[in-house]
C-alpha cells in the first residue's frame, strides 16, 4: 500500500477506497516509507575492521596447503 502511494499513480482517497483504510492512513504509511526508504535498500553487511586479517591469515592457509600438496604429489612419485 506504501508503494502504491509512493508511485503518486492514484490518489490517496482512491488508494484508501481500494485498501479498505482512512487516507490519513495511507498519508501516514507513504511519508513512514519515504523517510525510511534509504534504510530499505541499505546493504547491512559491514566489513570488520579485522577481516584484513582473516584474509591474510587464510592467504597463508592456502599457500601452506599448496606447498603440502607438491610435497605429497613428489613423495607419490618416489614411492
Amino acid at each position: 500500500m506504501a508503494l502504491a502511494a509512493a508511485k503518486s499513480d492514484r490518489t490517496t482517497a482512491q488508494l484508501a477506497s481500494q485498501f479498505g483504510i482512512y487516507t490519513s492512513q495511507v498519508a501516514a504509511r507513504k511519508k513512514l516509507l519515504m523517510a525510511q526508504v534509504a534504510e530499505l535498500f541499505a546493504d547491512g553487511r559491514q566489513r570488520r575492521p579485522d577481516q584484513g586479517t582473516d584474509e591474510e591469515e587464510l592467504c597463508e592457509q592456502i599457500g601452506r596447503l599448496k606447498m603440502e600438496v607438491e610435497w605429497l604429489k613428489k613423495a607419490a612419485e618416489v614411492g
